[in-house]
């Protein structure tokens, strides 16, 4: 423990320019302290309200909770980042340690009888016409008041303890799950050795696997990590068709290999847990307490949506399976097509039919130039100039930071970027904050940061990304500019503090931009020239947006699908769980050719912690709201109209959880949109 009389240095104020948490000067060990000081900081401020002998208001109640825990939060942002973006075993040691402290730390609060009198006191007056509050004073209370219901707070002792025991045990399970996660990945390579191991990659591809095999200091000249942005091209290009089941299947396996990663027993401890949590809570299901607080929220909303969208995709899928299987025999190879060679024909099949070769693409789609096009997307909409600065020491080499300003010059906030893939990293891509916004007090704008997992380019060579690739760019940058944009009060409602299914708004939304004429003539450049992309591959890119939508579709509904089962149907708590999600896949025709997108032993989103669980829908939802969305600005004749933009702005970008998020989708576009347009918008309309 720390010493009282002492601060631990992580606590002391960041003297970096942007007030940029000290990467340069911080070690492992300097954390324990810090949370240790920070914890007791924070307790003591919840006590001093809690206690306080003044009739409880607003102000010096609800308004006072929202000044406590800046220490916690500050340090938490820090490691919380390192834990996923740049780990080591010193850290992670620290992480298993501090999961169940962190949990028992915040359960403590919402277990504060006194504290919670005084929320509720407060919340009664406002309720019964006595005290009068308006705009976000008002949503503040009712969002305080609701989370620490649904936290327990309104439960007797006993239940209250138990639930904070299976708090504490789930973020124990969550931290393990992820540390399994990633250890499988990191362990893993395929070495491509001989002249033959490398047949039918293209050079991007070869390039890739040799940074690779530099970056983790393999023997092998090549290797091929489970890194999605090499092990789909290598599934994709590769004509070894034993070295695509090898990669597939560790891709696939990762958390199920029988050995001390393995996440079965972990997945099946977290159901019951959860579920025992919503029965506390008094809710029949975890999928009943959990979408009660979304836009969806019943599970029967969220399974109409999916299985809406379900038939027609299997229907496209069976029919893209019979193309392949076709390509395959035309190809000499007399195969039942397997998951692992779908990418394989899939990309002879769209050379073929629209004279489209993912080679042909890349060169011109540079990282740069796609990190541009992003900023220039929100310079258009926004009126937002990124500024490079090259004098911050950050955590890694790769990373990246740009001051971002608005039209009149003023500081919008710190925005990093950490788009290389490492073995230090965890999958997938994602938006964080190191710092939120807020102007309780004084204004406090915000450090946001995008973290990818690009495959790096051999040094003096630029990155190219794939057209999927960038799309992942602009969507993480979405996420991104939520943040950034924020400009509400109260941290608790700042930046991403909505309903997780219409938090992926922001980002899906933003993908669209990239398609656009405006932003592709200018960035989709050649690599070497400088040449735009040709018309004529532009036009081809746009016939075969929808190519390979039914495999697409039917991967992730698939893995949403047996989310909500998991936490919907009362079998997941007594059998197996990969028994369970073959069964779920059975019931629901699956494909046999395409896996979920996400199998349960890996499924980060929903068992490496609680924001996802239940929620893998999420993504679905908002795309119903994403393609109305971006109808909007089809329909005024200006992809970037200053008007609507300023409504974008105003009621989604900036406004964080200022409102109820079907008020703030309706503020903005006037009306709730149906599933049409994203059944459209998939190419998916004629099989439905």
């Amino acid at each position: 423990m720390t010493d009282a009389t002492t601060t631990p240095k992580l606590l002391e104020g960041w003297t970096t320019p942007f007030a940029v948490p000290p990467f340069a000067e911080t070690q492992p060990a300097d954390f324990p302290p810090a949370f240790d000081a920070a914890f007791a900081r924070h307790t003591q401020q919840i006590e001093t309200i809690a206690t306080n002998a003044e009739p409880a208001t607003f102000e010096n109640t609800v308004v006072a909770m929202e000044r406590t825990g800046r220490d916690l939060r500050r340090v938490a942002a820090m490691f919380y980042n390192l834990t996923g973006a740049h780990t080591n075993d010193d850290i992670k040691a620290i992480e298993r340690d501090l999961a169940p402290r962190m949990a028992a730390h915040y359960n403590a609060i919402t277990s504060n009888a006194e504290l919670f009198a005084r929320i509720d006191t407060v919340n009664t007056a406002v309720q019964s016409g006595d005290v009068t509050l308006d705009g976000e004073d008002a949503r503040l209370l009712e969002r305080t008041h609701l989370g620490f219901t649904r936290a327990g707070a309104a439960l007797p002792d006993d239940k209250k303890a138990r639930l904070g025991e299976i708090k504490s045990r789930l973020a124990e399970l969550g931290t393990t799950f992820s540390q399994n996660v990633l250890a499988d990945e990191a362990a893993y390579e395929l070495p491509l050795e001989a002249p033959a191991d490398l047949e039918g990659l293209p050079q991007f591809v070869i390039d890739a696997a040799a940074s690779a095999a530099e970056e983790r200091g393999s023997d092998a000249s090549h290797v091929v990590t489970l890194s999605r942005s090499l092990i789909e091209p290598f599934l994709m290009f590769s004509t070894r068709r034993d070295l695509r089941e090898q990669a597939f299947k560790a891709w696939t396996l990762r958390g199920a290999n029988n050995n001390a990663n393995d996440n079965r027993e972990i997945v099946a401890e977290i159901l019951k847990l959860r579920q025992e949590r919503a029965e506390l809570l008094g809710y029949e299901t975890f999928a009943h307490f959990k979408l009660e607080d979304s836009m969806a929220e019943t599970p029967e909303r969220v399974s109409d949506l999916l299985m809406t969208v379900w038939a027609p995709a299997v229907t496209r899928a069976n029919e893209e399976t019979q193309v392949l299987e076709d390509a395959a025999r035309a190809d000499g190879a007399n195969i039942e097509l397997a998951a692992w060679d779908w990418r394989f024909y899939a990309e002879k099949v769209r050379r073929e039919k629209y004279d489209l070769d993912e080679a042909e693409v890349k060169p011109f789609f540079a990282l740069d130039n796609m990190i541009d096009a992003a900023f220039e997307t929100a310079n258009r909409l926004f009126g937002l100039s990124f500024t490079e600065r090259t004098d911050l020491d950050l955590y890694h080499p790769d990373v990246r930071a740009w001051d971002v300003t608005d039209a009149d010059g003023n500081h919008v906030g710190l925005f990093l970027g950490d788009y290389f893939a490492r073995a230090s990293k965890r999958s997938g891509a994602w938006m964080s904050a190191y710092r939120g916004q807020r102007n309780l007090d004084e204004s406090v704008r915000p450090i946001i940061v995008n973290v990818s997992n690009f495959a790096k380019a051999p040094a003096g060579q630029p990155t190219l990304l794939s057209f999927d690739d960038a799309r992942t760019l602009f969507h993480e940058f979405g996420h991104a500019l939520h943040g950034l944009l924020s400009n509400v009060t109260y941290p608790s409602l700042a930046g991403t503090s909505v309903a997780r299914d219409f938090v992926e708004l922001p980002s899906q939304l933003y993908e669209h931009w990239l398609e656009t004429d405006e932003i592709l003539t200018k960035y989709a450049t050649h690599h070497e020239t400088g040449a735009p992309m040709p018309a004529a591959l532009r036009e081809k890119l746009t016939a075969a947006r929808n190519f390979n939508q039914g495999f697409a579709t039917v991967e992730y509904l698939s893995s949403a699908l047996v989310d909500l089962a998991f936490h919907s149907d009362a079998a997941a708590l007594s059998e197996d769980p990969i028994a369970f999600q073959a069964r779920v896949l059975k019931s629901i025709d699956m494909p046999s050719a395409i896996v979920m997108r996400h199998a349960t032993p890996h499924f980060l989103h929903v068992f490496a912690g609680d924001g996802y669980s239940c929620g893998y829908y999420s993504y679905m939802w908002s795309e119903v709201l994403d393609a109305d969305a971006f109808t909007a600005f089809e329909e005024t004749g200006d992809v970037f109209n200053p008007a609507l933009a300023d409504r974008l702005r105003a009621f989604i970008y900036g406004a964080g959880g200022l409102r109820k998020e079907s008020d703030a989708y309706i503020a903005f576009r006037g009306r709730m949109p149906d599933v049409t347009g994203l059944l459209e918008k998939r190419g998916l309309a004629d099989a439905a």
